[in-house]
Formats: C-alpha cells, sequence, structure tokens
C-alpha cells in the first residue's frame, strides 16, 4: 500500500511534458528576433499613417496663411505669422454656413434612404427565395462595374423631364439607391444563421416583421459602416451637384469653395480654409462610428 501511495503521490506531482507544435506549424519565435519584427512592424504602421497624415497637416498650416505663402518651395510648414483671421473672415466672403447646411442636409438624407432601401433589398436576396434570385442579384452588382459617365447624360435627362433639375431632390432621387449597399449588407446577412428567421416565421412574425425586429438589430456594424460610407461619398460629392444645382443658395460646400477660384487670382488660402472646416464634420462622424465600421468590414467579407 504505501508503494503504490508513493508512485501516486509521484505521478501527480510531476510536472507536465512541454507542448509540442502541431505538426506542419512552425513554433512561435521569441526573443530578440520577436521583438524586432515588432519594431519593424510598428515602424512601418507609424511611416505609413504619417505618410497620410501629411496632406492633412500641410492644409491645417496653410490656412492660417496668406495666399502667396502657401505653395513657397521649399514648404514652409510654420507659418512666420498666423493668420487667424481667415477662419472668420471666410464666413462673410460666401455664405459658408448655407453651404454646409445644404451638404449636411443631402448628406443625411440619402445616407438614411440608402440604409432603408440597401437592408431591405438585402434582406431579399439573403433570406428569401424565389426564382431567379441569384441571376438578378448578379446583374444588379454588375451595374457597379458601368461607370457614372456612361448613364450621366440619360440621367440628366430624365431629371429635367420631370422638372427637378436645380432642386435637392434630383441628387436624393439618384443616389437614394445603391448597389454596393445592397452587397455590404447581403454579405453581412448571410453571416447570420438561416434558423432564426425560420423560427420567427413559424411564431408567424412577417417578412417586414422579422427583417425589422431580427435583422435589423443584429446588422449594427453593416449598417454604421454603409452610413459612414455613404455620408462620406455624399459630402464630397462634387460632380453631382456641380451638373444639378445652378441655384448658389442650393449649393453644397464643395461648390461654394469654388468662388474662390478666380481667372486671375486664387485666394489659396482661403480655400484651404474652407477645405478644414469642410472636414470637420466628417472626422466627427468617423470617431463616433469608428468602431461599428472595423467590426463591419471584418464581419460583412468586404475586408
Amino acid at each position: 500500500m504505501n508503494t503504490t501511495t508513493l508512485r501516486k503521490d509521484s505521478t501527480a506531482t510531476a510536472a507536465p511534458p512541454p507542448p509540442t507544435p502541431a505538426p506542419g506549424r512552425p513554433a512561435a519565435r521569441s526573443g530578440p528576433g520577436r521583438i524586432a519584427g515588432q519594431i519593424l512592424l510598428y515602424a512601418g504602421l507609424i511611416a505609413l499613417a504619417a505618410a497620410i497624415l501629411l496632406p492633412f497637416a500641410w492644409m491645417l498650416t496653410s490656412s492660417v496663411k496668406t495666399d502667396n505663402e502657401v505653395f513657397t518651395v521649399p514648404i514652409q510648414w510654420i507659418p512666420k505669422e498666423f493668420h487667424w483671421e481667415n477662419f472668420s473672415q471666410i464666413w462673410t466672403d460666401i455664405p459658408l454656413l448655407t453651404y454646409l447646411s445644404n451638404s449636411l442636409f443631402l448628406s443625411v438624407v440619402i445616407t438614411a434612404l440608402q440604409v432603408l432601401t440597401g437592408s431591405f433589398a438585402a434582406y431579399g436576396f439573403a433570406k428569401m427565395q424565389f426564382p431567379g434570385r441569384d441571376a438578378l442579384f448578379l446583374g444588379y452588382i454588375a451595374t457597379i462595374a458601368v461607370p457614372w459617365q456612361a448613364y450621366m447624360v440619360p440621367q440628366y435627362i430624365i431629371m429635367e423631364k420631370l422638372g427637378l433639375v436645380n432642386t435637392h431632390l434630383s441628387l436624393i432621387l439618384l443616389q437614394a439607391f445603391g448597389a454596393f449597399g445592397v452587397f455590404l449588407m447581403r454579405q453581412f446577412y448571410l453571416t447570420i444563421p438561416d434558423e432564426i428567421s425560420e423560427a420567427a416565421r413559424l411564431d408567424g412574425l412577417s417578412e417586414y416583421g422579422i427583417w425589422a425586429r431580427m435583422i435589423l438589430p443584429l446588422s449594427k456594424p453593416a449598417l454604421a459602416s454603409l452610413a459612414l460610407l455613404t455620408f462620406v461619398n455624399t459630402w464630397n460629392d462634387y460632380m453631382g451637384p456641380f451638373i444639378y444645382l445652378t441655384d448658389n443658395n442650393l449649393w453644397t460646400v464643395q461648390l461654394g469653395l469654388r468662388q474662390f477660384v478666380g481667372m486671375y487670382d486664387t485666394r489659396y488660402a482661403m480655400i484651404m480654409t474652407g477645405s478644414v472646416l469642410s472636414v470637420l464634420p466628417i472626422l466627427v462622424v468617423f470617431l463616433l462610428g469608428q468602431r461599428y465600421f472595423v467590426r463591419g468590414i471584418a464581419t460583412s467579407g468586404i475586408k
């Protein structure tokens, strides 16, 4: 009995063997090599971030310069004298508040409509069965490859026939639907188990109810990604408002900044000041939805 007890005690106190790496998988690096790899990775990411932020830094410093100092060679990153009055003067030189309000109105309305129509259409392509569903989806997604210049003139003729030229409604109707939004939302809906929809149907919930009460609450990351992308694209759109809007009171901020571009004299400093002010709403929206944006891109297959 004593011998058996001693054997059990020695077996219990023996150290487990070291884990062996899985076949075909190299062992994790440790020591100086791993540290050097991390240092190189972070150095590369810092250099890439600096290269991306460099134009924004130049725009920010140019917004407090005079026109003659903007394009000096070599670049003068820190101006000798800061002209902070540019940020107050621009509001009186052009109706900037009107332009910002128009841009905000169009961006919010178009974003809301694209999120609504994109999520609703994506539900039909992802969770409903009907003849020709995949072929119809493929044909609809193929429209992404068609350049806008190919159907720009027919669209304008249609809007002119309807009497919607020089109205915000023309831009809203043309951009209320988007194939990319349908594709993005469908890819996310495919990750949601079909058993949820089937259980809701057995409980008597209609397809509208399943979409609104079951699918949408589970799709916040994808909805945030689509909303952020649509908002940024609409806010930065130049050609659409340039073609359809002729009234100065309907212009967006992108068109409004053109007033500083003259035939013989261009006010570069004021253009940079207006650009800084136009970037701030996008920056705020991105910071608020950054977490959902990254999660939505990662879970929808677009990464």
